[in-house]
């Protein structure tokens, strides 16, 4: 690992690296305690050197990490269900919303999950503002490449022309709940179809016809994700929130197929 590298030489391994950012991600632990954390296994294994505050920030955030490793290989057809939820940003709660009027800001983490399995196999991260609609092409490309898209499941949120046409493109069965709003009139013929056959045969019927509540999985996932490492992330800057969130994905993945 040392061979040829400039400067200072590493005195913990890759693999305690990636060691050491499990539990800071699982544990939700600081910089400074993770340094510690070191100093106690330097007691228990003398061989074992300590480490560094800036030492570890640096090693942890270059770490090259594919959350898509632990993936369980398939070639059948398979089911995604897409959505999204709000990842705090470390300590912008309330308080700051209180004391300066400031609206809190949170990114927003978009899963694409295996209805069977429970793996997440595509992900993207934006901020707030950011449509569920505009992210959806990079869920199902970022998908079909871990596995074979058949169908996307969807609450009302993908409910867009653009996305029947986008899958219908890519001969991907859409199942989106249509809106309460949702017209006849619409010029794309999968949307009109969804929203003639709900209006004839009622929610629940519809529901049960197309396999809707496989989308239930995706709300297990970020329920599980959500258990496993709190609503907020440790980092501040988006770029690093980025790497901290591949990074808990890669986890998440690894345990649900443990």
């Amino acid at each position: 690992m040392n061979e040829g590298r400039p400067g200072p030489r590493y005195k913990l391994a890759a693999s305690i690296i990636q060691l050491l950012s499990a539990i800071r991600y699982l544990y939700g632990l600081p910089y400074r305690q993770l340094e510690g954390y070191t100093r106690i296994l330097h007691r228990l294994v003398p061989d074992l050197p300590r480490g560094d505050y800036s030492g570890l920030r640096k090693r942890i955030l270059r770490l090259s990490v594919d959350p898509y490793r632990s993936l369980r290989e398939t070639n059948e057809p398979v089911s995604i269900a897409v959505d999204s939820t709000g990842i705090s940003v470390h300590k912008a709660g309330g308080w700051i919303e209180r004391r300066h009027g400031k609206k809190r800001r949170y990114v927003k983490l978009h899963f694409a999950v295996n209805t069977v399995t429970h793996e997440v196999v595509a992900m993207e991260i934006s901020t707030d503002d950011m449509h569920d609609v505009k992210t959806l092409p990079g869920l199902v490309e970022g998908a079909g490449r871990n596995v074979r898209v058949a169908r996307v499941l969807g609450d009302g949120a993908y409910d867009s022309g653009k996305v029947y046409g986008f899958l219908e493109g890519r001969g991907i069965e859409a199942v989106i709940k249509p809106r309460r709003n949702s017209r006849l009139g619409t010029r794309c013929p999968g949307r009109r179809l969804a929203v003639g056959r709900i209006r004839e045969v009622g929610y629940e019927a519809w529901a049960r016809l197309t396999g809707y509540g496989g989308r239930w999985a995706v709300e297990t996932a970020y329920s599980s994700f959500k258990r496993l490492f709190g609503e907020c992330s440790l980092a501040r800057s988006f770029e690093n929130i980025v790497r901290e969130l591949v990074g808990k994905v890669a986890l998440y993945n690894m345990l649900v197929n443990m």
